[in-house]
């Protein structure tokens, strides 16, 4: 029956399947793999059908590998990456690629890889150099084709050399279009915004209602936001800022969401509401799950966050156990789950390290970006 069917049905069945499922597929037989390649190509508007995979690339410097876990299998595999682009890092996530900072020039300068076809694309470089800015990302479809998947990334702030010697902070937003492939200055930006998003602020950003938000790294935590429609920016206060031992933001149901933890106590997940000053305790950290993680001390200060629509990971490095709250789809809840620490894949032991995570849907199709 299968190979009876026709080549648009059976793409259509294919693009709801699970990577691993369509991994499988396009393998399978020779008829099936054309059909596969077409439904990976629009497999993005079902992810959200599926549970994100979490993906460990190590802090310290790019190695010629990384270890991804898929959480259908609840199992770990390693992921070789290609050894031409050594001299880069991680910065974000959009959709199942990555975008990367080449790390060897000094300016910034971005990359989209795609861990799982091994797919590389050096963006074009940005109108005025700078040196550590915020970086945010908005993903988005074309207006004329709406399986087309796009995305748009905003740097503000860095410091840039000066006309007249010296470096200065850069008070200027640029946009990159990813359908038009190129960098566009839209506007101004105060200051003192660009001076906090310089020193202050990791590259971690999150879309919320039209926004894009970045937390500040000092004590006492805030977040800082700008509006894309109207190039305003605003600071938000964190719940609890001046005790939380780590803060993250993270999207949740499409508004904007703080993980964080207090030492000795709980870690919780609060919501930003309607109104802007107005945060609500949704979900806490089981406490049999933080010791688990921490110990009995439970100090939070060495917990690291991420999260994307449909789960939040809480982590350490690559042999530690993660904490995950994670969205059981089709149920309309949130649900508490632990992961085993990556310390054997293939029966081989795995040596533990420092990582960066990062939480995508893997992209199974080979495209130009």
């Amino acid at each position: 029956m299968w190979s009876n069917l026709p080549f648009d049905l059976l793409a259509k069945i294919f693009s709801y399947l699970p990577p691993e499922s369509l991994a499988r597929a396009k393998a399978a037989c020779r008829n099936w793999q054309p059909a596969a390649e077409s439904a990976a190509a629009v497999a993005h508007l079902h992810r959200h059908s599926h549970p994100p995979w979490f993906i460990a690339l190590p802090t310290r410097s790019w190695g010629l590998s990384c270890y991804v876990h898929n959480p259908v299998g609840k199992s770990w595999h390693l992921l070789s990456i290609d050894r031409t682009i050594s001299t880069i890092k991680p910065i974000a996530t959009i959709g199942g690629l990555l975008l990367l900072k080449i790390t060897s020039i000094t300016a910034l300068k971005l990359a989209i890889y795609n861990p799982f076809t091994k797919q590389f694309k050096p963006l074009p470089l940005l109108n005025v150099a700078r040196t550590n800015p915020a970086v945010g990302v908005v993903e988005k479809t074309s207006t004329q084709n709406f399986s087309k998947f796009g995305f748009k990334i905003y740097v503000a702030g860095g410091m840039s050399d000066s006309a007249s010697g010296g470096a200065i902070y850069q008070q200027t937003i640029e946009m990159y279009d990813s359908f038009l492939d190129k960098w566009t200055i839209i506007g101004p930006m105060p200051v003192e915004f660009a001076v906090r998003l310089t020193v202050w602020t990791p590259n971690e950003s999150v879309h919320s209602n039209g926004v894009i938000y970045w937390m500040t790294s000092a004590r006492a935590y805030s977040a800082m936001g700008f509006e894309i429609a109207t190039n305003r920016w605003r600071e938000l206060a964190v719940p609890m800022a001046d005790k939380l031992e780590f803060a993250a933001l993270v999207p949740r149901n499409g508004k904007l969401a703080v993980v964080g933890g207090i030492c000795g106590g709980d870690a919780a997940v609060w919501e930003l509401g309607e109104d802007e000053d107005q945060w609500s305790v949704v979900a806490k950290v089981p406490l049999e799950l933080g010791i688990r993680a921490l110990g009995e001390k439970m100090n939070w200060g060495s917990m690291k966050c991420v999260g994307t629509e449909g789960a939040v990971c809480l982590y350490r490095d690559l042999g530690s156990g993660i904490i995950v709250r994670r969205e059981a789809y089709g149920e309309g809840k949130w649900e508490w789950d632990w992961i085993e620490g990556c310390c054997l894949v293939g029966g081989k032991e795995i040596k533990n390290f420092a990582i960066k995570g990062f939480l995508l849907h893997p992209n199974l199709a080979r495209s130009d970006f």
